[in-house]
C-alpha cells in the first residue's frame, strides 16, 4: 500500500512538472482588421498605441505587462515613467522593436493600419480594434482579456461598465421627446459625430437621440447643415482633437442655435466621452444629468 502511494503522488508530480514546463496558451482572437491573432502564453511585454485600450487593459488587471506607452498617453500615472515611442499614429517602429514585444495593440481603420502595417511586416504580433458601439466594446474587452490572460478580469470590467449604462436608463426611462444632441467633435472645419459611432450610442443612452443621420463615426457639417439640425442640446470636446475651442456663444455661425441661446452647452473631456474606454458609463451618466437633471 506504502509503496503504491508513494508510485502515485511521484506520478502526479511527473504530470505536475510537465504541465508546468508547458506554455500556457492564451488563445487566438479575430481583431477588427480580420487577422487572426494568436499567443502561445499571455501577453508580458505589451506596447498599446491608443490610450482607450491602455486603460481597458490596466482596469481589467494587466498593471505590470507595459513596455512602454505614447506621449499622448497620460491618463495612468503609474505609468509616466515608461519609455515613450512617439504618437499612436506615427509610432518611431526602431525604437518600439528595440523593445521586443510580444503584443502590440493599436487602432483599426485607415490611419491606424498605417501605423501598424510596418510591424506586422517586421513580424511583431499586432491586435487592432475598433468599437463603434456598446456590444464592439464588449466584444474588445473580451478579446483583450484572452490575449492578456485577463478573462475574468475583462468578464469583470464589462459587467461593471454594463452596469453603469443599465443604471443611466433606468433614471431615464422612457422619453416622449428625446433631446436632440449634436456632438462637436472638432470645431476647426466643424466635424460632429455621425450615427455609427460610440458617442451616439452614448447620447441615446443618456435620453438624447443624435439628429446628424449619417451613418459614420465623424461627418463634416457646413453652417447651414447645423442650422437645419437646431438642436436642443450643443456638447463640445475638449481634447487631442478640439484643442482650446471658442465658447459657442462667441462664434457668430452658432450663435442662433436654440441650445445656445438657451444656454444647453455643455463642455465635456474628450478622453472621457469619445474614448471607447472604461469611462463610457461615466460619461453617459454626465450626459444624461445634464440632459433631465429632474430625473437625478
Amino acid at each position: 500500500m506504502c509503496r503504491r502511494t508513494v508510485l502515485t503522488a511521484t506520478i502526479i508530480c511527473a504530470v505536475l512538472v510537465a504541465t508546468a514546463a508547458r506554455p500556457v496558451r492564451a488563445g487566438c482572437i479575430d481583431d477588427d482588421t480580420g487577422t487572426r491573432v494568436c499567443l502561445d502564453r499571455p501577453a508580458r511585454r505589451v506596447v498599446s498605441l491608443y490610450g482607450a485600450f491602455t486603460e481597458l487593459a490596466w482596469e481589467m488587471g494587466a498593471t505590470e505587462v507595459f513596455v512602454a506607452r505614447t506621449k499622448n498617453d497620460v491618463t495612468i500615472p503609474a505609468l509616466q515613467d515608461l519609455p515613450t515611442v512617439g504618437s499612436g499614429l506615427r509610432p518611431n517602429v526602431e525604437y518600439l522593436l528595440a523593445l521586443r514585444p510580444d503584443l502590440v495593440i493599436g487602432r483599426a481603420g485607415r490611419a491606424g493600419s498605417r501605423a501598424l502595417e510596418p510591424l506586422r511586416a517586421r513580424g511583431v504580433r499586432v491586435a487592432a480594434f475598433d468599437p463603434r458601439g456598446f456590444d464592439d466594446l464588449a466584444d474588445t474587452i473580451r478579446r483583450l482579456g484572452v490575449l492578456l490572460g485577463r478573462d475574468r478580469g475583462a468578464l469583470a470590467l464589462w459587467d461593471r461598465i454594463r452596469e453603469e449604462l443599465e443604471t443611466v436608463r433606468a433614471r431615464v426611462g422612457a422619453v416622449d421627446r428625446p433631446l436632440k444632441v449634436v456632438f462637436e467633435v472638432r470645431s476647426s472645419s466643424l466635424t460632429v459625430a455621425g450615427r455609427s459611432s460610440l458617442v451616439s450610442e452614448l447620447i441615446r443612452v443618456a435620453g438624447g437621440v443624435n439628429p446628424v443621420r449619417v451613418d459614420k463615426k465623424l461627418v463634416r457639417l457646413d453652417v447651414e447643415a447645423l442650422l437645419r439640425l437646431d438642436p436642443d442640446v450643443y456638447v463640445v470636446q475638449e481634447g487631442p482633437m478640439n484643442r482650446n475651442p471658442a465658447p459657442p456663444a462667441d462664434r457668430p455661425h452658432l450663435r442662433v442655435l436654440r441650445a445656445v441661446r438657451a444656454g444647453r452647452v455643455l463642455v465635456v473631456n474628450e478622453l472621457e466621452f469619445s474614448r471607447p474606454g472604461p469611462r463610457v458609463g461615466k460619461a453617459a451618466e454626465t450626459l444624461s444629468r445634464f440632459l433631465y437633471p429632474e430625473r437625478w
